[in-house]
């Protein structure tokens, strides 16, 4: 099974450089890199060019205009272009473990989906962890616990202990939490049948979720990543907001109506 992980950016070159030093050191290296660039400037396409040319990472740059925030279409765009059997939707802030992908594929299973976890970073050590001249993950975990008591990072022992599969993983019913774009699996084929994400949404919020309901409600079952699949969230200021409300609106809307029918 071969996996794609597509890897969101916008415009954040330093943390992008550290997302891909992080998929390179994978313990599972059966797996391509889609770039979903949501318009990015020039620079960003030449970060990429040089990184192709250090890496053993099979990479495709996939971009369109800057047209505001469409981070659905250039999911969509780069997951049309992508060649592998499961998808890896992850964000281009999201520093990953050296067995991310190995424990993405144990959780794969048919009929099936995955919602990872993620731990976050403050800003403080956001900015200390950007300037090393290169990821580390050692160096990182040598110093989880001082980060932990310092609230540099606001979870220690997901990072610590890796549980594996099991029925206590898979969700009953669709519930919002633990929804996160940034760190979501699933097979190619589910994802082309239920369209892929939702386009018309635009602006920052709840495509995630809406992707999901959509997954459950064609009878997937979605299964928890946490304590396997944590990502390393570095810190940035919050996004704007003006059209979480109405993309919250329009889930909660499918999902009255899929309860009313259901009734």
């Amino acid at each position: 099974m071969k996996i794609s992980v597509i890897v969101a950016t916008y415009n954040r070159i330093n943390a992008l450089d550290f997302v891909l030093q992080s998929l390179d050191t994978q313990t599972d290296q059966n797996f391509e890199v889609l770039i979903a660039d949501d318009g990015s400037k020039s620079d960003t396409k030449n970060f990429i060019e040089s990184f192709k040319l250090r890496t053993k990472l099979q990479i495709k740059h996939v971009w369109h205009e800057d047209s505001g925030f469409r981070l659905a279409l250039i999911r969509n765009r780069a997951s049309a272009e992508a060649s592998g059997d499961y998808f890896i939707y992850l964000d281009g802030d999201c520093v990953v473990q050296p067995d991310f992908v190995e424990q993405h594929r144990k959780l794969a299973k048919t009929g099936c989906f995955t919602t990872g976890s993620r731990v976050l970073l403050n800003e403080i050590l956001t900015k200390t962890i950007l300037s090393w001249p290169k990821w580390d993950f050692e160096k990182f975990s040598d110093h989880l616990l001082s980060y932990r008591l310092s609230s540099g990072i606001n979870k220690y022992w997901p990072l610590k202990i890796k549980l594996g599969d099991g029925a206590w993983r898979n969700y009953k019913k669709f519930v919002w939490r633990r929804i996160k774009g940034c760190n979501l699996a699933c097979w190619k084929t589910d994802a082309l049948a239920i369209g892929g994400f939702d386009e018309t949404m635009t602006g920052w919020g709840h495509e995630d979720a809406d992707f999901v309901f959509r997954l459950q409600n064609k009878g997937l079952i979605r299964k928890s990543g946490s304590w396997s699949t944590e990502v390393l969230h570095l810190y940035h200021r919050i996004n704007d907001q003006s059209n979480a409300a109405e993309n919250a609106r329009r889930v909660r809307e499918k999902i009255l109506a899929k309860a009313t029918s259901v009734e």
